[in-house]
């Protein structure tokens, strides 16, 4: 009886192991699942144009965009609280040492677009243009004529780089959010609004054509040198506060979040960024064969 009981239960063990090893294991891919991709407010427009042509091409896929300040945005990348971030500025050694320790990957930013910080004038001012030299003086003084989009945001942190400067050493004014300096701007006749070229970008789109039109984008002279924010400017680095986005992820495999930096990188994602009304990091030549 013992004998038959002991059989019984190897029998019932066997069926479940065999039950276990039928089910299908859980696949890792680019084409099916959900990511989510935090961005600095300054690249929220192209990365929710680079999200949604990645679900039209992955109709299996969920993508949504997330704003958080892009300092906010590494070190949740570090915890593993984010699996892709958008950022501008360059991490410093110390940083990327980190990001190597913490998240055992090689540093390899997937950079896919030339974006800029814009500075622009209320819509009456008297301004023509701004120079370099004359920002970073504003910068230093108490009046804080010149006005971000908030604390550890994309914009302060390159501007900062730009001068060899922490953000903390820099005087400023802050209205929260690109688009709100512009609506606000008119209100300070003597201020300068310091935000993202992507922020106006978009050539088609309502929203940033009616933001165009509130304020006077200032061209910025460097060395008795004019350059404006045009697309060939940002592609030969010409204009001073050219800056290169780029997508950082801490996953390991080929999942989602490298589906999309592959797809960012492509000739799909770069016609995405050039609709954006930015410049492609990855030029494209476009052969034409005649028999």
């Amino acid at each position: 009886m013992k004998t038959k009981f002991l059989l019984f239960l190897l029998a019932i063990v066997l069926i479940s192991c065999s039950k276990k090893e039928k089910q299908p294991k859980e696949k890792i891919g680019y084409n099916k699942g959900s990511v989510a991709i935090v961005t600095d407010d300054s690249f929220k427009s192209v990365t929710q144009a680079m999200a949604d042509a990645y679900m039209i091409n992955y109709p299996e896929t969920s993508v949504s965009v997330k704003v958080q300040k892009e300092d906010m945005a590494f070190l949740d990348l570090l915890k593993n609280k984010s699996k892709l971030i958008v950022m501008s500025r360059n991490l410093s050694p110390q940083e990327i040492a980190e990001y190597e320790r913490v998240i055992d990957l090689k540093f390899n930013p997937a950079k896919f677009a030339a974006d800029a910080v814009v500075f622009v004038a209320p819509i009456n001012s008297s301004r023509t243009s701004i120079d370099v030299k004359e920002i970073e003086q504003m910068l230093s003084s108490t009046e804080k004529q010149i006005i971000f989009d908030g604390t550890n945001s994309g914009n302060l942190n390159f501007v900062a780089q730009k001068f060899n400067k922490k953000p903390s050493d820099l005087q400023f004014s802050i209205i929260s959010g690109n688009a709100n300096v512009i609506r606000e701007l008119n209100k300070y006749p003597s201020k300068i609004g310091a935000i993202s070229l992507n922020t106006i970008s978009r050539p088609y789109g309502t929203d940033a054509q009616n933001l165009r039109k509130m304020v006077k984008i200032l061209p910025v002279t460097e060395n008795g040198k004019m350059f404006e924010p045009t697309a060939e400017n940002l592609r030969q680095l010409q204009y001073p506060f050219t800056r290169i986005l780029y997508l950082l992820t801490n996953e390991g495999n080929f999942g989602i979040a490298n589906g999309i930096i592959r797809f960012a990188c492509t000739q799909l994602g770069q016609m995405v960024v050039e609709k954006e009304g930015l410049q492609p990091y990855n030029i494209f030549r476009r052969e034409v064969q005649m028999n």
